[in-house]
């Protein structure tokens, strides 16, 4: 679902813009001979767009808890999921991932830097130093540390939108974020997770849920993260290229 909507939204743009483009010059090489049919393309690429925002995002409750990741968000509206097999063990991985450096995740820098419009804003996940553990920097930053278990899985959780005017109280604990149910906010978590395949394979996995606590928050976070999706999934996938060459490359 939140792929179709990506595929629309940026569909959508890509015909407003030739659109817009054929208003002040007909691209008559795209079918569009006329001011008036690129007025009728921007019109409809905008209505694409606008359709795909608003499109209502399904709540997903899981069957039964078979991870930490599902013990802390059970329900969720918006998600990805990516994974990759690395030759090597879970030992390794798990060692890779929790020292892995944004300056190893490909396009990491490029992409962030698109996310948060160019500005160089505060250290966080989206402005990471090059030279740190990318968890590292997520976990004293914007991120809260979840849960841990060595070799098996990490969880972090941050809130992604709240009410106009809300300001947190105190220090953000992890009894805190499973507290947060108040209409008006968005959560979201991410793990990582390891699995045996097979002598000296593992397989790593990485899952991001959002819950938003009401219709109104599902309303205000869809657009956003339907613009921001194709973004976030190649970060990840990038991420798991990276944790998997540095569990490669290390001695066995």
């Amino acid at each position: 679902m939140e792929i179709f909507c990506s595929i629309v939204v940026y569909a959508g743009l890509l015909a407003a813009f030739l659109g817009f483009v054929s208003i002040l010059k007909p691209i008559k090489r795209l079918g569009i001979a006329s001011r008036r049919r690129g007025a009728i393309v921007f019109v409809c690429g905008i209505a694409a767009v606008f359709i795909a925002f608003i499109l209502p995002a399904r709540e997903t409750r899981i069957a039964s808890v078979e991870s930490q990741l599902d013990g802390f968000m059970p329900a969720y509206q918006f998600h990805e999921f990516h994974s990759i097999r690395v030759h090597a063990s879970r030992e390794k991985v798990f060692q890779a991932l929790k020292e892995v450096r944004a300056d190893e995740i490909f396009l990491f820098r490029t992409l962030t830097w698109i996310r948060r419009f160019g500005r160089p804003g505060p250290e966080s996940i989206l402005n990471a130093p090059e030279r740190m553990p990318i968890l590292e920097v997520a976990t004293r930053t914007t991120f809260l540390l979840l849960a841990e278990e060595a070799n098996c899985e990490i969880v972090v959780g941050t809130l992604v939108a709240a009410p106009a005017g809300w300001h947190p109280h105190g220090e953000r604990t992890v009894e805190g974020f499973l507290k947060l149910r108040a209409p008006g906010f968005a959560l979201a978590a991410m793990n990582f997770r390891l699995e045996d395949a097979g002598a000296n394979e593992t397989v790593l996995t990485t899952e991001t849920r959002v819950y938003a606590t009401d219709a109104s928050a599902r309303r205000r976070f869809a657009p956003y993260w339907r613009t921001i999706f194709p973004g976030s999934a190649l970060i990840r996938v990038m991420w798991l290229r990276a944790v998997k060459n540095r569990a490669e490359r290390e001695p066995r």
